[in-house]
């Protein structure tokens, strides 16, 4: 179908933005800025939130925790979030709202991790750094007033990779995961399906730029290692329910719904939806596009039934 107006209307303000701007290959630091200002979106007010940080591989990871009720009061499920911006760009700070509204609406806890961005820091060490903050979560939920045995991961475009690679360790690992909340993911690093090339440039996230991170990110690591590329992983069965979110004009938009095609394909309980006439980015901003305000409705009602009677479950094992 047709762009949305509300998409037409985004693209022209981000015309807006980036006017006058190098058209090839922009500086990282000055690609940073602009997204670290960007979005100034309305914040709904939490009981308790605050920054940690945990212990990882390359030092300390800086994650924040939200919870909708006040430090103490009662142990929640809880939801380890992923930012996107290609592995390159963007933080906790963007996802801020986000994060707010899934804590409040799913009755959950919230850690989003600032995990490590390339091209300082390539593959794998989000992956590591995104399992430090996982690992942390189950092997000490009281600190984050967290339930045992109820957590879920979530990320959206490259975070909803990253949400994926976690997905996939935690059934390798014996780490039990309620959820895993895909908002239009990369899961492969192929760049050749048709929205790829209908969508590659004017839709708000081009290919070329995507393409470009992918590489800063990946380094010299295997295309195909499913940490990279969950879509080529060997087995998807075992794996956390998903729900998995696109938008129709999306590069990312064939990938992520084949992902979705094999979670089912191989016994994963699955629900995909598509929001069709809006663009890249419209989950994180329900200010400009109706269709993130449903999305974000959709999203923590999956994440409610998913977390539902789990609370009674304490697990045993699940902690690494």
């Amino acid at each position: 179908m047709p762009l949305h107006p509300q998409a037409e209307d985004f693209l022209e303000l981000l015309a807006s933005w980036t006017a006058g701007a190098p058209p090839d290959e922009p500086p990282i630091e000055e690609m940073r800025r602009a997204i670290a200002a960007a979005f100034p979106l309305v914040t709904r007010e939490l009981p308790h939130v605050c920054d940690l940080t945990v212990p990882g591989p390359g030092g300390r990871v800086p994650v924040r925790l939200y919870r909708p009720l006040p430090e103490g009061e009662g142990a929640l499920p809880a939801v380890v979030y992923l930012h996107g911006g290609g592995w390159v760009l963007g933080g906790v700070d963007n996802v801020d709202a986000a994060c707010r509204e899934i804590a409040a609406g799913a009755g959950c806890a919230v850690l989003g991790v600032d995990y490590r961005l390339a091209p300082e820091h390539p593959f794998p060490a989000a992956v590591e750094d995104a399992w430090a903050a996982l690992a942390a979560l189950t092997r000490d939920p009281g600190r984050y007033g967290a339930l045992p045995g109820a957590v879920a991961v979530a990320g959206d475009s490259a975070g909803g990779n990253l949400a994926a690679a976690l997905a996939l360790l935690a059934r390798d690992r014996g780490v039990p995961l309620a959820h895993q909340l895909l908002v239009y993911p990369v899961t492969d690093t192929a760049m050749d399906t048709p929205s790829w090339a209908e969508y590659g440039r004017g839709y708000g996230l081009d290919a070329a730029t995507l393409a470009r991170f992918l590489e800063l990110y990946r380094g010299g690591a295997d295309p195909a290692d499913p940490r990279l590329a969950p879509l080529r992983a060997p087995r998807l069965a075992g794996t956390a329910p998903a729900t998995v979110i696109t938008a129709e004009c999306d590069i990312l938009r064939d990938e992520a719904e084949a992902y979705a095609r094999r979670l089912a394909a191989e016994g994963v309980p699955v629900e995909v939806r598509r929001f069709d006439g809006v663009v890249h980015s419209f989950f994180l901003l329900p200010e400009i596009f109706d269709a993130g305000a449903e999305a974000m409705r959709l999203a923590v009602r999956r994440l409610r039934a998913a977390f539902e009677g789990l609370g009674d479950l304490a697990q045993e094992g699940g902690a690494v």
